[in-house]
């Protein structure tokens, strides 16, 4: 269906009811006016349904609750920027001393368990995977969790295949060689490897009362988009989600300052993990 030059003008009502359509199914905040993010995020999708505009996509979504649009909607919005080993500092405080601390207090299980709390493609994840392996963990009962709210964005994490852009970002070449195998033209991790990881479709302002109990969580540039009450409901989840002494890791903009005072800040050279109470 050919768009009109207005097919991506929205007036105040439907910019309101998008916004608080894309907070209720996402927890999303769009402050102030983001017409623009709203346009260039859901245009592709009033094109892939074969809708005219933005305001009969809202009229779609509010005819149908349970349309497919819907999630369509919220995958559009969600923002899933991620590459291997993202943000080189929490990797490197892991391996140079936190790693061996909760190496320490499961040895005798010899069992870990972690969770990438916002997987997106699950180069995270696997980056995780990657560094348990390389610590000389294989031996291990190693568990590794991925999730986000995207089901599109985890079938791709599952398939664990990357472009080679993909992998030209943040992996070490060493890593390349030893973890990964051409597939085609792209690059697939090997079994073994994704065998450590399962990804599962969950929204984060859900409980997480059947989550874990997890040693280490990466929640990382999540919480920048939800209001503040939201963002403590989370933290408190994430708390009850970690072993005691566990530790969360939050993107370098995130901090449980004002939220959750009950985590104990730890730095680790560049690093910030927030410790659960019971060490």
């Amino acid at each position: 269906m050919p768009l009109t030059s207005d097919a991506a003008v929205l007036d105040t009502e439907n910019y309101r009811f998008l916004t608080d359509y894309v907070y209720r199914e996402s927890g999303i905040v769009l402050d102030n006016d983001k017409r623009y993010l709203l346009e260039a995020r859901l245009m592709p999708v009033v094109q892939d349904s074969q809708l005219a505009s933005l305001s009969a996509l809202c009229s779609a979504l509010r005819g149908n609750a349970t349309s497919p649009l819907r999630q369509k909607v919220v995958e559009a919005m969600t923002t899933h920027e991620t590459l291997f080993f993202r943000d080189a500092t929490p990797f490197d405080a892991l391996k140079s001393e936190i790693l061996a601390q909760l190496v320490e207090h499961q040895k005798t299980a010899h069992r870990l368990s972690l969770w990438s709390a916002a997987a997106s493609s699950g180069q995270e994840a696997y980056s995780l995977a990657i560094l348990l392996l390389e610590a000389g963990l294989a031996t291990w009962n190693l568990n590794i969790l991925g999730t986000d709210l995207s089901a599109a964005i985890l079938e791709k994490a599952r398939q664990g295949r990357y472009m080679q852009l993909e992998m030209n970002r943040g992996l070490p070449a060493v890593h390349l060689v030893k973890y990964f195998e051409r597939d085609a033209l792209d690059w697939r991790i090997k079994e073994h490897v994704r065998k450590m990881v399962r990804f599962e479709q969950f929204d984060l302002r859900k409980s997480m009362a059947n989550k874990g109990p997890f040693d280490l969580i990466f929640c990382r540039n999540v919480l920048i988009y939800f209001d503040i009450p939201t963002k403590k409901k989370i933290l408190a989840e994430l708390r009850g989600a970690l072993r005691p002494g566990g530790y969360l890791v939050l993107g370098s903009a995130e901090s449980t300052l004002n939220l959750d005072e009950t985590y104990k800040r730890i730095q680790v050279g560049r690093a910030t993990f927030y410790q659960a109470p019971g060490n």
